[in-house]
């Protein structure tokens, strides 16, 4: 008998996508205080991708006709300051069962960004320090998280996690589709973009996968369901009940704005164009 999936999909709270970042007044990190924040975009991904597994192995009009395991819990967790229960509130109002909050002061750093301090916004290691004791203390098989947020760009949690796991990984997820193997296990198959094509990667459960941009579509949170997520349950945990230290190992010596770019120039015609490119040692 095939055992059912039990998904943890981490969701980050960043700056709005929208939004330019500014570069605070010290030059240590990025302005955070009255900013509009949301759920990182790589992470919404995760969360559409957990619940169409779900749907798809759920008799109805959206079951799929392809193999698909039986997903028994979707469990969305966030770590970091008290607002980031509002990105968990949105990952249940798209179908996530419940939450974990591992609340973080982002005082105790340099702030939301992170910059200074012993304690503050969790490095990658430390965030898959974390996933990993979640992933123990809550018996997950699967973990579906973004390959990246798109505050540091760092793309290495998923990795790490994979690494501290000992389980496969499937990196950069632009389909997810599951194989039966005839003894009633379940294989991940994942197609990703890369140079030149397209490349497929198998691997048995338990598994980690990371979500690139093409993979879906996200699904926006009717009312309904956003008034149904404020009665699921949301637990409140922190660093210390998962024993994961959460002190920095890097410093940010300074932050800047990339120099603004220069204006582009005209050429009246392709001898004018080489000209201009002899002119400035291109060629």
């Amino acid at each position: 008998m095939s055992v059912p999936l039990k998904i943890l999909v981490p969701v980050k709270r960043v700056i709005d996508y929208a939004i330019k970042p500014r570069v605070n007044s010290t030059r240590t990190a990025i302005e955070t205080s009255n900013v509009k924040h949301s759920m990182n975009p790589f992470d919404e991904l995760s969360i559409e991708a957990a619940v169409r597994m779900r749907e798809a192995s759920t008799p109805g009009p959206k079951k799929s006709s392809l193999p698909s395991p039986t997903v028994a819990d979707i469990l969305a967790l966030s770590a970091g300051p008290a607002k980031c229960v509002d990105v968990l509130r949105t990952a249940m109002a798209m179908g996530a069962d419940r939450a974990i909050h591992v609340e973080i002061d982002p005082h105790a750093g340099g702030g939301e960004g992170g910059a200074e301090g012993e304690q503050g916004e969790l490095e990658p290691l430390g965030v898959a320090k974390l996933l990993a004791q979640v992933v123990r203390a809550e018996g997950r098989n699967m973990v579906i998280l973004g390959k990246q947020s798109i505050d540091d760009d760092s793309n290495q949690t998923g990795q790490m996690l994979a690494g501290l796991l000992g389980w496969g990984q499937a990196t950069q997820a632009a389909e997810i589709h599951f194989e039966e193997d005839g003894a009633g296990s379940w294989k991940v198959r994942v197609a990703k973009e890369v140079d030149g094509g397209t490349e497929t990667v198998r691997a048995p459960l338990p598994v980690v996968v990371t979500t690139d941009l093409r993979l879906n579509e996200p699904r926006y949170a009717s009312l309904p369901n956003i008034m149904k997520a404020k009665k699921k349950t949301l637990q409140k945990k922190a660093l210390a009940d998962y024993g994961v230290d959460g002190g920095r190992r890097l410093r940010v010596v300074k932050v800047e704005e990339p120099p603004p770019r220069k204006g582009g120039g005209k050429v009246e015609d392709v001898d004018g164009m080489i000209a201009k490119l002899k002119e400035l040692g291109a060629i």
